[in-house]
């Protein structure tokens, strides 16, 4: 469900819905307009916001309808989410069902659930204000988007970790120990925390559209380094605010993560590992072929839709893929 909530998530923001739902209420908020006079009293609210006035002034109130289930549809799930974690974690801490090293991890999730609610709304109030510049387009704020996908995939790698632990059993037939294997655990959490970072600098790219600025590969036109990517000052503001410089990160942290991902994989065929362990490799090592591919293609193609989503969903199969490795690692003895 948290993997639905992200690719749910990056499919709102795709679609320019994220904004469509202009206030928050966690009760009043789950029941939707139903009649005609509902909808028009729904987007008269939108109406009074930067993105109808700017964006999409032309907006009739079927279209709008579209977008607003779409962001329904998000907020739902994420509700959704907290109820089927917190009913059964209730029923079992008030059994006695969770052990003592169990709690704390409960506590952890639930507040991660909790945040990401909240960090949501933060989110979406930066793009229902009036836009800093004259010139500057109706959008979240990159940095709330970043923070709430960071959380989300960070909630996820816990749980997932956590769910791995719990239904794989420690592997029946041992391995030949190595000296090779210190090394190769810790090459696969450089790898992780690659991977991490890159889908990171994802919601960079989606929060300042900037997959729509340079739309060629490998060069960016016809430089490897173009002109504007230092143009804003101070210079570390690049990073986080110049599309261009914020694409061209991406581009470097994806080239580099798919090297790192691949030397993993091939370093780990001179260490002993038993079968899923090996399993794991594989499917990391084609999931990061996959994932490079989807990328260039959304860039090339313009970031249609489908095209992006399936890319961003790419970065969290990447991100289990290399999860499931690194645990199969630890189940070897040392």
């Amino acid at each position: 469900m948290v993997v639905g909530a992200v690719v749910l998530g990056g499919v709102t923001r795709l679609t320019e819905s994220g904004l469509s739902m202009t206030n928050w209420h966690l009760i009043k908020g789950m029941k939707p307009p139903h009649s005609d006079e509902e909808w028009k009293e729904e987007f008269e609210r939108y109406k009074q916001y930067p993105e109808y006035k700017y964006l999409h002034h032309e907006m009739t109130i079927e279209e709008f309808k579209w977008i607003f289930y779409m962001e329904y549809g998000h907020r739902m799930w994420g509700r959704a989410i907290g109820l089927v974690f917190a009913l059964p974690a209730a029923y079992f801490w008030k059994k006695g069902w969770f052990s003592k090293a169990m709690k704390p991890r409960v506590i952890i999730y639930g507040s991660f659930l909790l945040f990401q609610g909240l960090l949501g709304w933060y989110m979406v109030k930066s793009g229902l204000e009036e836009p800093n510049k004259e010139h500057d387009i109706p959008r979240v704020s990159q940095y709330r988007l970043a923070s709430h996908l960071g959380s989300a995939l960070a909630l996820y790698v816990l749980m997932l970790w956590s769910g791995l632990e719990h239904l794989l059993p420690q592997p029946k037939n041992p391995v030949a120990a190595s000296r090779l294997l210190p090394l190769l655990k810790k090459s696969a959490h450089f790898s992780l925390a690659m991977v991490f970072v890159t889908a990171l600098s994802g919601a960079f790219v989606a929060g300042l559209d900037a997959g729509l600025v340079y739309n060629t590969y490998p060069k960016m036109a016809d430089r490897w380094i173009p002109d504007d990517i230092l143009a804003i000052s101070p210079t570390w503001k690049n990073f986080f605010e110049n599309a261009t410089t914020v694409q061209f990160d991406h581009r470097l942290l994806g080239t580099s993560t798919a090297c790192i991902v691949s030397a993993v994989w091939y370093f780990s065929r001179r260490v002993p590992l038993h079968f899923r362990a090996r399993l794991a490799s594989r499917f990391m090592v084609a999931m990061v072929a996959t994932q490079v591919t989807l990328g260039i293609c959304t860039l090339l193609y313009y970031v249609p839709t489908k095209l992006a989503a399936c890319h961003q969903s790419g970065s969290v199969a990447l991100l289990t893929f290399t999860i499931w490795f690194l645990n199969e690692l630890k189940k070897i003895p040392k």
